[in-house]
């Protein structure tokens, strides 16, 4: 008699992101997805909000760094971590968080050298500016990318991790070879570019440029009009685009699958208008887009 589930044990990702009881940024944005996508996710949380900060009133608390530490040590006395596949990090608001993020992808990788990092430099956005405190830049820019094997900021966090303006095509791909250069080399060595809107491109479209030594890749989309834009849709995307990478090995294709999945998230938020990202209705295009946007090599 054939087995009723399959026998093959899911790949596994730690995690480290913020967390919101209500809405879904950081980790709320991100560990479903994974899961949707066939992962198993130890997600470890850098502060647990009652909702994200966007709506100017919040309650909860930020975890220390130590406290994170005592996680990983925790998972870690179960005999585990050779077995985790990845490691995914998002927001990170001081620089004590960056190193006990930083302490946890050494011993993941200490116990299985062959774990990938993909590092989202959460940090700010056009409009909001960096929300995150001083030192963070900096100590992103020469102590997390420099570890990472895959970085997806957004054109704003790109500019910052550079110091390069970004206003045409050209001017992305440089700025993305830029910090290609600076992360850490062996790996996949991935740069993904989120929310580019360019002054070249069509308009009415929003575009993610993916560069990586298999190439560069260009998706564009049609730009919805969500007024405020959703948070946790940069995390949501590092979370599909990550995972996909990890089962396909392919750029392309994980921009692909990526990008389309987000957009049919963002298109079912604005046709259910809204606050916050509508992930469990999407949790179908998750694994299997219905519609497939095409990327174009920009090489």
């Amino acid at each position: 008699m054939m087995p009723l589930v399959s026998t093959t044990l899911p790949r596994n990702i730690l995690s480290i992101q913020s967390w919101v009881s209500y809405g879904h940024v950081g980790n709320a944005a991100a560990v479903f997805p994974l899961q949707r996508l066939g992962f198993e996710v130890w997600a470890i949380h850098t502060v647990q909000f009652s909702n994200h900060t966007g709506y100017g009133q919040w309650k909860g608390q930020v975890f220390s760094p130590d406290a994170m530490r005592d996680l990983v040590d925790g998972i870690a006395e179960r005999g585990v971590l050779g077995t985790c596949d990845a490691v995914l990090s998002g927001y990170m608001g001081d620089a004590n968080t960056v190193s006990a993020v930083l302490d946890a992808v050494r011993r993941v990788r200490e116990a299985n050298p062959r774990a990938l990092y993909c590092c989202d430099p959460v940090m700010g956005d056009v409009g909001r500016g960096v929300f995150v405190r001083p030192e963070v830049p900096d100590v992103m820019k020469e102590r997390a990318t420099v570890e990472a094997d895959i970085v997806t900021p957004n054109q704003f966090e790109l500019e910052l991790l550079t110091g390069r303006s970004v206003k045409t095509l050209e001017d992305a791909l440089s700025a993305a070879h830029t910090l290609r250069a600076h992360i850490r080399q062996g790996g996949p060595n991935v740069v993904l570019v989120t929310s580019l809107l360019r002054d070249d491109a069509p308009e009415g479209h929003i575009e993610t440029l993916a560069v990586s030594g298999q190439g560069a890749w260009l998706v564009s989309t049609p730009l919805l009009p969500l007024d405020p834009p959703r948070n946790g849709t940069g995390d949501a995307i590092a979370a599909l685009f990550f995972g996909q990478y990890l089962k396909t090995g392919s750029v392309r294709d994980s921009l692909e699958l990526a990008v389309s999945a987000l957009y049919r998230l963002l298109e079912l938020t604005h046709e259910a208008g809204t606050r916050e990202i509508q992930l469990v209705a999407a949790q179908d295009e998750f694994a299997a887009p219905a519609k497939r946007f095409a990327a174009r090599s920009v090489a």
